[in-house]
């Protein structure tokens, strides 16, 4: 290649051009999840046009349960609103909140601003918190899960899962993006810088479709320290990254598992002697399928007609009811006597016998000694005399 002929650009980045104005001394917030420029304030000198032509509202309903909270609290939200220019009003007969434009408002986007402010109050988020949003730097979602799972037990539990243990996973969550998070009924608000919205709703969605919140936070954690490191600021960080996977196996991956698994419990039995089990008597062992159901199981009625306890007093039945809990009691409190008792019997020990223990052994054998030699000499002297006498007797 000669060095008269010119370097072949990439297409998508023929137009990209140096920008001079991104220098080292603009001020820039170095963190990872907000915006990396200073946004500053939108001051009434900034609007040039003067009052708006137009007036802008936005209204939202709110819970019954949240009607005494936005009562006490409603004048602090509207000093919050007015220092802005934005009037708001409260219907406690049909249970709204609307905010709107008046001839003061000078910024023409704080006006969402306070939309979102009534939407997070009817939320349950407190007013503290909630007014928070009027500040440029934060911006809010709330995130639908209603309708993602159908099972409402299974919705309950998911939803559980979102806040954690005592609310560790919550805390985790908002300490590693910034954001205020709030789980509240089928929905979860959130407030905090833009960036850090997309991960939240990230997390709560991935937690609703049976992900846990706890890979995700995971790799926040990565990315965080990565962060730190200005070497890795133009490197791509998939490798340090953990890659989750779902595995699906298959029919066949399935049988070779279960192949393997009678295998090895084939070769303990014949270690052990057992004969061997084929897929067939495992099968066999199995219920049998059948499409009749089972038969019906009688009723409560029916269980106390056969017993007779149908047939007595009220007076007769609380008094059977009541001997019956008594008999229950007593079981139950002697059951936990005797448990209680176990931990105060002693156990069996095999202490080393004491020097009178072996004096009174030692003596027991040397009676035994004894006696056993006197019994044998006793034996020997009655033989002689037997003999002695056969003698005699063969003699005559």
């Amino acid at each position: 290649m000669s060095n008269d002929e010119e370097v072949v650009v990439n297409k998508n980045k023929s137009h990209r051009k140096d920008k001079p104005w991104d220098t080292d001394d603009i001020d820039q917030i170095a963190y990872l999840f907000t915006s990396p420029w200073k946004i500053d304030p939108f001051m009434p000198a900034d609007n040039k046009a003067g009052a708006f032509a137009e007036e802008s509202s936005f209204a939202t309903l709110f819970p019954k349960y949240r009607e005494k909270y936005l009562r006490e609290v409603w004048s602090a939200v509207t000093r919050a609103l007015e220092a802005h220019g934005v009037a708001c009003t409260l219907d406690l007969v049909h249970g709204s909140m609307s905010v709107r434009t008046t001839r003061k408002t000078y910024d023409p986007y704080i006006i969402l601003k306070a939309r979102d402010l009534i939407k997070l109050l009817s939320r349950g988020v407190a007013v503290t918190q909630a007014v928070k949003i009027l500040n440029d730097d934060i911006s809010c979602d709330i995130i639908k899960i209603g309708n993602l799972v159908r099972n409402k037990e299974r919705f309950v539990k998911r939803r559980q899962r979102i806040i954690g243990p005592d609310g560790s996973t919550l805390k985790a969550i908002e300490l590693l993006t910034q954001c205020y998070v709030l789980v509240q009924g089928s929905t979860v608000s959130v407030m905090g810088p833009h960036k850090s919205l997309k991960e939240v709703r990230r997390i709560v969605l991935d937690c609703m479709k049976n992900i846990h919140p706890i890979y995700r936070i995971k790799e926040l954690m990565i990315r965080r320290e990565l962060a730190k490191d200005p070497k890795l600021a133009t490197e791509s960080w998939d490798r340090f990254l953990p890659q989750f996977r779902k595995n699906h196996l298959k029919t066949s991956d399935k049988t070779a598992k279960k192949n393997e698994r009678l295998e090895a419990k084939n070769a303990a039995r014949t270690a052990a002697g057992l004969p061997i089990e084929s897929s067939a008597d495992v099968a066999a062992k199995k219920k049998v399928y059948t499409p009749f159901p089972p038969a019906q199981l009688p009723r409560k009625v029916d269980l106390q007609l056969e017993s007779g306890e149908y047939f007595l007093k009220k007076h007769e039945k609380i008094a059977k009811e009541s001997a019956q809990r008594r008999q229950k009691q007593t079981e139950s409190m002697e059951k936990r006597r005797a448990e209680r008792a176990e931990a105060f019997v002693a156990p069996v020990e095999d202490a080393a016998p004491t020097v009178e223990e072996k004096r009174k052994r030692k003596r027991k054998d040397m009676g035994s000694e004894m006696t056993r030699d006197q019994q044998e000499a006793d034996g020997t002297k009655k033989s002689k005399k037997k003999k002695h006498k056969v003698e005699e007797e063969e003699e005559k």
